[in-house]
């Protein structure tokens, strides 16, 4: 009886290390059984229990808050539809712009989670200042979550896990107590490069008048005056509007880009390829390649085809001589990838693309 029920559980392994049901995703392209036996054992991955019971501990505090905030967001929306000046609707922009596209987008992600290029000590800082102006959690901790969620995707250990649903993974994630799979993995992840930035040790050292003066008093103080807007206006308008659609256009990043779209270079995991949400975040829509290769500073392949204002502010500041070492994939690398394991639609892509270029090129070409 033993004997049956090891043999059970033995091919009960193999058939989920086959179908790739593994935690986290494997940075190799195939796993031996015996690799993924001693990776168990280091502690490094484990199969993924769906009986494994979710005790959902809501933190009635931050509840409290998120509704407060949404609150005055509907409010200030409703003004700045019709009270606010045409110069405060394009300041509000601009400051979603800095704090979300800079601040998050190139800033804490693709410089200091990814370490995928590297910047001067003035574009740190103005990175810096944008993402304290974005409001959501100094650069260290925005990274270390960052790096658990790649390190342990769609499992127990990933903070916004989506296989929790659309909402936990949108915001229901903030809304409640870290799991403790979560803590202990997130000890586990490597972060001490990050204080050793003096710009990002400084940021969390003095985070919280940093937080208050870039995101609500200055966004806030700045209208009234240098063009007279009305204080109602610009307290709810340009900061808590702006504040609360920057966070919601950020944790479209965690959910819906890990539900709607298509998966070209791995169809085994749950990130996709989502256009909306490239243009609601300058960028960061092209999911799956980045979850696939978040090494390349780009996030994205088919660089000047596909809409990436990120990616086009960082090549400017290279241009610049702000920005060096800018790590990329290669197409080969890319295109193989997406031959091996992608759903099909990269080819399909590249088709429609080559036909588009083959009418714009002259006859005689």
């Amino acid at each position: 009886m033993f004997m049956c029920h090891s043999f059970s559980s033995l091919f009960s392994l193999i058939a989920r290390v086959r179908n790739r049901d593994i935690f986290p995703q494997m940075e190799s392209e195939s796993v031996t059984l015996s690799e993924f036996i001693e990776a168990d054992r280091a502690g490094q991955i484990r199969i993924q229990d769906e009986r494994r019971y979710f005790k959902t501990d809501v933190v009635w505090r931050n509840v409290g808050m998120f509704i407060l905030l949404h609150t005055a967001a509907i409010y200030g929306f409703y003004l700045g539809l019709f009270f606010a000046k045409w110069e405060t609707l394009v300041f509000a922009w601009l400051v979603h712009l800095f704090s979300g596209m800079l601040g998050i987008t190139a800033g804490a992600h693709r410089l200091w989670s990814h370490k995928s290029y590297k910047a001067t000590l003035p574009l740190r800082v103005i990175l810096m200042i944008a993402q304290t102006t974005a409001l959501q959690n100094d650069i260290y901790e925005w990274c270390r979550d960052h790096r658990v969620h790649h390190k342990f995707s769609e499992t127990d250990g990933d903070p916004h896990n989506s296989k929790r649903g659309l909402f936990f993974a949108h915001m229901g994630w903030l809304m409640m107590k870290k799991d403790q799979m979560v803590i202990e993995k997130g000890r586990k992840i490597d972060c001490t490069d990050l204080l050793e930035d003096p710009v990002v040790a400084f940021q969390r050292r003095f985070y919280r008048p940093l937080a208050i003066l870039f995101c609500f008093v200055l966004p806030g103080v700045l209208p009234v005056v240098l063009w007279n807007e009305s204080i109602l206006v610009s307290y709810f308008f340009p900061t808590f509007s702006r504040y609360v659609f920057t966070l919601h256009m950020t944790w479209l990043v965690n959910s819906a880009a890990h539900f709607f779209g298509d998966k070209p270079y791995d169809r085994f995991i749950k990130a996709t390829e989502n256009g909306l949400v490239t243009l609601c975040t300058g960028g960061e829509g092209w999911h799956n390649y980045h979850h696939t290769f978040p090494q390349d500073y780009r996030a994205a392949e088919l660089g000047w085809w596909r809409f990436n204002l990120t990616t086009n502010f960082i090549d400017c500041m290279a241009w610049l001589g702000l920005v060096m070492d800018r790590k990329s994939v290669s197409l080969e690398m890319a295109w193989r990838r997406a031959k091996k394991s992608g759903d099909g639609t990269h080819e399909k892509e590249l088709k429609w693309i080559l036909e588009r270029l083959a009418e714009e090129l002259p006859v005689n070409w």
